[in-house]
């Protein structure tokens, strides 16, 4: 196994979380570098592209959470070897990605440009993304995206299903997954009471 070192924000969501949550759960030991906010401006320009997360492996470097995420995913056996079921979990994946840069883009935005703009994406397209995921999750066979199993894409949409039904987005309702994809509800449970991660967030809590 290489030498792995995770470099990304010192709290436990977006877009690194998924990588240590898939090395968690296989067993697999790395090193986990959190960085402050306040020291991120003087690493910027040292990562490939100016963002976070980076993946070191023996000393070579990879960016870019899903590439980061399908890496880790075969060592773990997580990520399909069926070139099909592969494509399905990185399209999960990629429409995450998608729908967070859409959110991710209104935050910049203040008092009634906010709220006018996170009401559209809630009637919008966030609603219209949560049903394709649920359509997805449902073709999979209701439980997991593929072959009946834990997979990469199940980690990486319950991150952001957990995000919308936290309460943090102002104007996003936090039953907006209860009330367009319930199946994705469910799911989240399904992915939180997995023994590993359940293990992993109770020793962070502590």
């Amino acid at each position: 196994m290489p030498k792995l070192v995770l470099t990304y924000f010192d709290f436990d969501g977006s877009r690194g979380e998924v990588a240590r949550l898939v090395m968690r759960i296989a067993g697999i030991a790395f090193e986990d570098r959190r960085i402050a906010r306040n020291d991120w401006h003087a690493l910027r320009d040292k990562t490939p592209y100016q963002s976070l997360p980076v993946l070191e492996v023996d000393g070579k470097v990879i960016a870019q959470s899903n590439t980061i995420n399908r890496y880790l995913g075969k060592l773990a056996g997580l990520y399909p070897q069926d070139d099909w079921q592969a494509a399905l979990v990185d399209e999960v994946m990629d429409a995450v990605e998608d729908i967070t840069t859409r959110i991710g883009s209104t935050f910049a935005l203040e008092g009634e440009a906010k709220k006018k703009a996170r009401e559209a994406l809630a009637g919008g397209s966030l609603a219209h993304f949560l049903r394709q995921f649920e359509a997805r999750l449902k073709a999979g066979g209701g439980e997991w995206f593929v072959e009946n199993r834990l997979t990469v894409a199940d980690l990486k949409c319950y991150l952001w299903v957990r995000w919308l039904k936290s309460g943090v987005l102002d104007y996003i309702p936090a039953d907006i997954v209860d009330k367009h994809a319930p199946l994705l509800a469910k799911h989240l449970e399904r992915v939180e009471n997995h023994p590993e991660v359940a293990a992993y967030y109770a020793a962070r809590r502590k």
